[in-house]
């Protein structure tokens, strides 16, 4: 396993248990405790985690967030499957706006050769992806360009985006949580991303399992300002009840439940 896939495994274990230990993470990864050592010595030095005896533990804020380049390495298949659905859904002729974000990344790949599509993104990263389809027309907000994560925030980029009315938003956050809603860890992103849900007709959040049940640093938007999620298993009992409560269409990478889902879609779409 490589480091970047060891620091991916390691702050996740983090994640989910609260703490590792260096023996144990060894013997999992199949290297020597000297090298998780210098994992967790690296990990501490950007002030992920934090080195106890024997192990480590998590020392995240709310305001953390992952870089852009160790998410792109979590739940790869996830993303993939959440950007193949996702990008079912739009139609030929569709103004859309895509989030930043690695899922959402996902969706533009899998819209490019499709035609006659309006494409507005706060992204560097999916302009990139993009800007060689003839087909597609492609518009950047002027904004801040963020560091790390190849994006465009702040008030510039909200402003830049005011009037401009679109069919479907694909939205990322940093976490949906059944109480609090949809949070992000950066104030300037979600900034962006009100705006973005406030001038769409409809708004359709993909994201992941390891979001669920989570609060981040500031507030996006409440559970009923979204559509439909697309992810790839059923959220937690309290956060599926909280969706279902406020009209939210659940969509998971099972075959059965995604087509009985778009021909609800559809004839929303026809009425």
């Amino acid at each position: 396993m490589i480091s970047e896939d060891r620091t991916a495994f390691i702050l996740k274990e983090i994640e989910d248990r609260g703490s590792v230990n260096v023996v144990n993470l060894a013997q999992r990864l199949d290297v020597s405790e000297m090298t998780i050592r210098r994992d967790l010595v690296s990990l501490e030095k950007e002030g992920l985690i934090r080195r106890v005896h024997g192990g480590a533990i998590s020392a995240r804020g709310r305001s953390y967030e992952p870089s852009l380049v160790l998410r792109e390495t979590q739940n790869r298949e996830e993303k993939a499957l959440i950007g193949r659905i996702a990008a079912s859904l739009v139609a030929d002729g569709d103004c859309i706006a895509l989030d930043i974000g690695s899922t959402t990344l996902q969706v533009a790949i899998n819209l490019i050769g499709r035609r006659n599509l309006t494409v507005i993104t706060p992204s560097l990263q999916i302009a990139n992806a993009l800007a060689n389809q003839p087909d597609i027309r492609l518009i950047i907000p002027g904004g801040i360009v963020r560091h790390g994560e190849l994006s465009l925030i702040g008030d510039l980029t909200r402003r830049s985006l005011e009037g401009l009315f679109i069919d479907r938003l694909f939205l990322g956050v940093g976490a949906i949580d059944s109480e609090h809603g949809l949070t992000e860890y950066n104030w300037d992103d979600a900034l962006v991303k009100k705006e973005m849900v406030q001038n769409a007709k409809e708004v359709i959040l993909v994201a992941d399992p390891s979001k669920f049940e989570k609060v981040a640093f500031a507030s996006v938007a409440p559970l009923n300002a979204i559509h439909m999620l697309v992810t790839t298993q059923l959220p937690p009992t309290p956060l599926q009840e909280a969706l279902q409560k406020d009209g939210v269409l659940i969509m998971t990478g099972d075959e059965e439940d995604d087509g009985e889902i778009l021909e609800k879609e559809q004839r929303n779409n026809n009425q």
